[in-house]
């Protein structure tokens, strides 16, 4: 089976999301700045071209053609691309097998069309259970999980794994799709949740946890951006180190953000001078919010 790169949704700051959102398939169109920005630009450059006689309102199959049999090897059938994609099945065969009688595949389509099947993804989302995908980003999470302190063996209870098979993963090349889903959705829950540290017992499984991720080197969830830890050539940023800080960091940059809200400044204002990402601020946000509910908790069931 070919291996995929499990990339995400239709990106940002392209047409294609503005016409038909995220994906999959067609849906309300994203009205971002940068999506916003890039229909603009589109619409500029088509009048340009118009203007000078220069328009040509399809553009070559080739691509788009090429990109459904690649879909079919990853095991995306062509039904199921057009699904995705938002293009009718009936434009999808044109384009792959020709026809109606005896016509020849599609040489040339319109431009949304082909932005909109090449924004399809090889994703774990998109693939069977079975299909193997790139195992960057599962390694990455069930990492990430272990560096705030979550013991490899309570993980793997969780996503029903033996502690053997857990120790594959992380040494895999690829995995199932399946197996991606499983611990995106384990790591979706539990990035910004600590375990518990209640007893001496608790408290000494999740200092070895984080000791051993410390040793090896695996950043924490605050490390990564959703949009690149999937990325097998993405990395953390320089600085992620903060031994042990991962949540201090994350308090501290809240604290400083909610001294830059009182005084003013905006959402993009605060990134800028905090010298963060917008998904870094969010997940920083988020992760201190939830240690102090945490913290809330612990004390109200101690009471």
């Amino acid at each position: 089976m070919t291996a995929v790169a499990p990339a995400a949704a239709r990106a940002h700051g392209t047409r294609a999301r503005y016409v038909l959102g995220p994906g999959p398939g067609a849906g309300p169109g994203c009205r971002c700045p940068r999506c916003t920005e890039a229909n603009r630009l589109s619409a500029s450059s088509r009048e340009r071209q118009m203007l000078y006689g220069q328009w040509e309102p399809y553009v070559d199959a080739g691509p788009a053609r090429e990109h459904l049999q690649a879909l079919s090897r990853a095991g995306i059938g062509w039904k199921r691309a057009a699904e995705l994609s938002g293009v009718s099945t009936g434009a999808v065969s044109k384009l792959l097998f020709g026809g109606p009688g005896d016509r020849a595949p599609s040489r040339r389509i319109r431009p949304e069309t082909a932005a909109a099947i090449l924004a399809v993804a090889l994703s774990p989302a998109s693939l069977s259970p079975g299909s193997l995908v790139a195992a960057a980003g599962t390694r990455r999470r069930l990492q990430a999980l272990v560096a705030i302190g979550w013991p490899q063996s309570q993980l793997a209870r969780r996503l029903g794994m033996s502690p053997s098979n857990f120790g594959d993963v992380l040494g895999r090349g690829q995995v199932t799709a399946g197996t991606a889903r499983t611990v995106q959705g384990l790591y979706d829950r539990l990035w910004n949740r600590p375990p518990a540290e209640t007893d001496q017992r608790s408290r000494i499984s999740a200092a070895r946890a984080r000791n051993y991720a410390s040793a090896r080197g695996w950043p924490p969830p605050m490390a990564w951006d959703d949009d690149v830890i999937d990325d097998p050539a993405a990395a953390p940023p320089a600085g992620w180190r903060r031994p042990e800080h991962t949540l201090h960091r994350a308090t501290e940059i809240a604290e400083d953000a909610a001294e830059l809200r009182r005084q003013g400044c905006s959402r993009e204002h605060i990134q800028v001078r905090l010298g963060v990402s917008r998904a870094a601020l969010e997940k920083a946000l988020s992760r201190a919010a939830g240690h102090q509910s945490r913290q809330a908790e612990l004390i109200a069931e101690a009471g």
